[in-house]
């Protein structure tokens, strides 16, 4: 029996992922679970280590289930926090085609 396409799906970040919304976050990626994901990071104006934390883990756990979790588009502000706390996340953006 062939394997079921499922739509991708896409989360665009709140502008502060700050200690508060890293429960709505995780929330609306539990939400998501079981289809592809583009990550919408270009509104983001401030990020706390807790959100790219629960981002990384949702990544992880997509792989695990062998679906696609991706970066659309990201802030400067965002990339930057990532890259302060040591998370590359170019592997994770998405290619064009």
């Amino acid at each position: 029996m062939p394997a079921r396409k499922t739509a991708q799906k896409s989360l665009k970040l709140a502008p502060v992922l700050d200690l508060n919304e890293a429960s709505a976050l995780h929330g609306r990626l539990t939400e998501l679970k079981g289809s592809p994901v583009v990550i919408d990071a270009s509104a983001v104006e401030r990020s706390g280590a807790l959100c790219v934390q629960v981002l990384i883990a949702a990544r992880n756990a997509w792989e695990r289930d062998k679906l696609s979790f991706t970066f659309g588009k990201v802030s400067d502000a965002f990339r930057k926090t990532t890259q302060l706390i040591g998370v590359n996340i170019d592997p994770l953006m998405a290619k064009e085609n």
